[in-house]
This record gives structure tokens, sequence and C-alpha cells, in this order.
């Protein structure tokens, strides 16, 4: 199991937006090939911080789904909300 980890800024003011965007074009992700769960977190001390966890089979799940349709409707809609590029990472459970 992969766990991907995007740190996702988003422009100040648009953290509801952002939040109902994501949910609204995440709709279906449980049918997503590889895809074993989704959630995203905000910041407390900063609202404007949020985190994407996307437990995956495997890099290759993960790789396979940004070429979908799926991935181009939910990056489309969450876009407008975006302060600039999100920091992405794979990690794996080690202990």
């Amino acid at each position: 199991m992969i766990l991907e980890i995007a740190e996702i800024s988003v422009k100040p003011g648009s953290e509801t937006d952002f939040t109902e965007a994501h949910i609204s074009a995440s709709e279906g992700f449980e049918a997503t090939e590889g895809m074993l769960s989704a959630r995203v977190t905000q910041g407390v001390e900063t609202p404007t911080n949020f985190v994407l966890l996307v437990e995956w089979e495997d890099v290759a799940a993960h790789e396979r789904y940004r070429e979908t349709e799926h991935y181009a409707r939910w990056r489309a809609a969450i876009g407008p909300h975006v302060a600039g590029p999100a920091a992405v990472q794979h990690t794996r459970v080690v202990a």
C-alpha cells in the first residue's frame, strides 16, 4: 500500500469553494481502480492549507488515475481555488 500525500494551498477566501468543488468532483472515487481510500484535511491554524491523503495499491495505480477523465474533471473543478502547485509525495509503511 502506498500513501499519497498532497499538500495543497488554497487562495484565501476560497476554502469553502475548494471543499465544495472537491466533494462534488470526487464523487465516484470509490470506483477508481487501485484507490483504497481518500480524504482531505484542512489546517486548523492555517485554514488555507489542505492535505489530500490517498491510499493506493501501488504508485502505478496513481499514475494510471492521472490519465483518466475523472482526474481531469477533479483537477478542473479545484483548479480555480488553488494558489499554486501541490507538493506531492508517495510514502509506504515501514514499521
